[in-house]
């Protein structure tokens, strides 16, 4: 018999694609998702001949092998993105979507695709993604009061925070359990309206969280890059995001990396390029072996303690001007 997976980025994005695309095609799917750093998501799928795979925000060049087993197995498959693609194999039984510009994000590229039939999700996705101008070019014109893109920008912050931590033990909300409860709404407006307990459940985590990281000062700062480092603690790694996103909106002209400490003496980092000159953020990670993302936003899942000084020359030959 036939499957369906729906194999989604557990963040803002990855969430508010497939909410527009399974309220306009519904399919009853495996989902496979997990923490937004959880990315190399295809070696979950086990596929047969004959199965649809949906893939939405996650990095075809991380998941190229796997991508090529389930097309060799005669899987069908939707590949959505905004990442870093990679090669992109040549098959009849793959259909791709992909734009690496900055400016785009996976929920805007769908919204795209299904003529904004569900154009507040996509609204909600693209604010999660830090891309203000997008979104509310989106939602230009289109009747929304000013209170109703502040809400729509606000659950798009909210639930791109929920999907950062070390493992789903740190979220307020494990992905496919806030995909289900947002599902169920047409409208996100609806959602904060009528489930306003879960609303107010990811304002309070994150108004909470991101307080305690205001008492911080920058290991380096200048006018063109800023470095921060976080504890290990569950708070900071699932602020980490957010306020590296913030960093970027309040000093446009500098890049950001957001360090935060791990268990195994490593870092998670967060790099973000300046908003005035959305590049380089994806080419710096990329040189250490778990890293990757965008031009305007990228990460390392584990830099090792002994490359910290190796990253930091590199960030700063990146950016400094």
């Amino acid at each position: 018999m036939m499957a369906d997976f729906d194999v989604f980025n557990g963040d803002a994005d990855g969430i508010c694609a497939l909410v527009q695309l399974r309220q306009i095609e519904p399919r009853d799917s495996k989902l496979i998702t997990g923490v937004k750093r959880d990315i190399q998501l295809l070696s979950q799928v086990q596929a047969k001949e004959g199965d649809r795979i949906t893939v939405l925000d996650v990095s075809m060049a991380k998941n190229h092998g796997d991508l090529v087993r389930v097309l060799k197995e005669g899987a069908m498959v939707f590949y959505v993105d905004h990442h870093v693609a990679g090669e992109v194999p040549a098959s009849s039984s793959l259909i791709s979507l992909l734009n690496e510009s900055p400016n785009v994000s996976t929920s805007l590229l769908i919204n795209q695709y299904l003529r904004s039939a569900r154009l507040e999700w996509g609204a909600v996705g693209t604010f999660g993604d830090n891309l203000h101008h997008a979104a509310q070019g989106m939602l230009k014109g289109k009747g929304f009061t000013g209170e109703q893109v502040g809400l729509l920008n606000q659950l798009g912050v909210y639930m791109n925070y929920n999907g950062y931590g070390s493992d789903l033990s740190d979220l307020h909300f494990a992905p496919i359990e806030l995909y289900n409860l947002v599902c169920e709404y047409k409208n996100p407006l609806d959602f904060i309206r009528d489930s306003h307990q879960h609303f107010e459940r990811l304002e309070t985590g994150y108004n909470q969280d991101f307080s305690a990281v205001h008492s911080l000062t920058p290991l380096r700062a200048n006018k063109s890059c800023a470095i921060f480092i976080l504890p290990d603690y569950p708070w900071a790694r699932r602020v980490s995001g957010v306020f590296s996103n913030d960093l970027t909106n309040k000093h446009p002209d500098r890049a950001h990396a957001v360090l935060t400490e791990k268990s195994n003496g490593g870092y998670l980092v967060s790099v973000r390029a300046p908003l005035a000159s959305k590049h380089g953020a994806s080419k710096l990670c990329s040189q250490f072996p778990t890293g990757g993302g965008r031009e305007a936003a990228a990460g390392i899942n584990d830099l090792p303690a002994d490359q910290l000084n190796q990253f930091i020359d590199k960030f700063e030959q990146t950016y400094q001007s």
